[in-house]
């Protein structure tokens, strides 16, 4: 019991062992698709992590593109108040 507390990384042996073990149960025509997946599946997520810790920049750009439009709308009305009346009669 005393080993199996302190137990550490497994040696070159159980490596071999484990390895041995998945081909068996997954073949070799399936390891190269499980591999380039689980790589795939790692870039997605570190990528999805960096875009998490950065700011979002096209949610900044899309208030920018708001305020302007705001600014325009508001333009338009004071410049519609802002007009001469005609009075044809």
């Amino acid at each position: 019991m005393h080993t199996l507390a302190f137990m550490g990384m497994p040696g070159q042996t159980e490596v071999l062992l484990i390895v041995f073990v998945i081909l068996l149960l997954f073949g070799a025509k399936k390891l190269p698709e499980l591999s380039r997946s689980l790589g795939k599946s790692l870039g997605e997520f570190k990528k999805g992590q960096r875009e998490g810790t950065e700011p979002d920049k096209d949610a900044a750009g899309a208030e920018k593109k708001e305020i302007i439009a705001a600014d325009e709308k508001e333009a338009s009305a004071e410049d519609v108040k802002k007009a001469p009346v005609s009075t044809d009669d």
